[in-house]
């Protein structure tokens, strides 16, 4: 269970991150590209050897990290043109409902048994979702469904790839801890290379400011994933329960922090969200819980 409130805490940390970067003028996907480097140096302290041996070059599981490292910076970056395009509110509700495809994958790919009172709790967790990310504002509609639908399919596929990458290759805890660093290497190469070119063609400006905030993002964001594989390998419950319980306990938890430190008071849409976030909480990981 303290993997679970491990991935809670520190996802709900990043958001909090997230929303003080505007304040201080942080360019954010400068602070991404420096968060990878500080999760591939914090990965390795935390190993203590070094991670690009020629045994792990050789490794199964690395063309898998090489694809998962290119998935997080392309969903990073979809998720922020199509904040700016689209609005927050529709790109945030498309982000969460994709839990709904590996919570799918995992009953039918892997045979997990699943309950109907399971089933209710994992349908509830669609308007517990959605009722959570609802915001009073309005946004301006644009033609751009393709892009949500996009951006639904490939975070709830990211999901899925990582349960199937630790049931298929990561059985030893030493893997989980190598994989994780591959994955943070190959996405802070790609920034790099993205950020280098902006720099080139005067798109945006080099600043300290940005290498301290991806400091400080990228140490929880390297041990959010390191323990959310821990929790996936830890079969405390089956996955169908785990991935819902952590996404839904990140939007409670991040509420909660809005609502405490930022002073953000959560709308009727909001509240009703919460209520079935803890209801549909409780019927997905009945069985395990009782």
């Amino acid at each position: 269970m303290i993997y679970f409130i491990l991935v809670i805490l520190l996802n709900t940390l990043l958001s909090v991150l997230f929303k003080i970067f505007p304040k201080y003028n942080i360019d954010t996907f400068q602070a991404i590209v420096f968060n990878y480097l500080t999760c591939v140096i914090t990965g390795t302290w935390y190993l203590g050897a070094n991670p690009f041996t020629s045994q792990q070059l050789h490794a199964a599981w690395l063309p898998y990290a090489i694809i998962m490292g290119i998935a997080f910076i392309s969903v990073f970056n979809l998720i922020g043109y199509c904040t700016k395009t689209i609005g927050i509110t529709a790109t945030t509700i498309s982000n969460k409902l994709s839990l709904i495809i590996p919570v799918i994958i995992s009953i039918f790919a892997y045979n997990e048994t699943s309950t109907l009172v399971r089933i209710i709790g994992i349908l509830l967790a669609v308007p517990a979702v959605y009722f959570s990310s609802k915001k009073t504002e309005t946004t301006e509609k644009h033609n751009s469904w393709k892009l949500i639908v996009l951006l639904f399919l490939l975070s709830g596929l990211l999901d899925s790839f990582v349960k199937f990458v630790e049931t298929s290759y990561l059985s030893k805890a030493d893997d989980q801890a190598y994989y994780t660093i591959y994955v943070f290497s190959t996405a802070a190469i790609i920034g790099i290379c993205i950020g280098i070119q902006k720099i080139i063609r005067k798109q945006t400006t080099f600043e300290l400011k940005n290498i301290v905030a991806g400091i400080i993002l990228g140490i929880p964001n390297y041990f959010s994933i390191y323990f959310f594989i821990k929790l996936l390998n830890s079969h405390i419950m089956n996955s169908s329960a785990i991935i819902p319980i952590a996404n839904i306990g990140v939007v409670v938890c991040a509420a909660l922090a809005a609502l405490i430190l930022f002073k953000e008071r959560m709308n009727k849409a909001n509240t009703i969200g919460l209520l079935l976030g803890i209801i549909s909480i409780l019927l997905i990981a009945f069985e395990d819980l009782f």
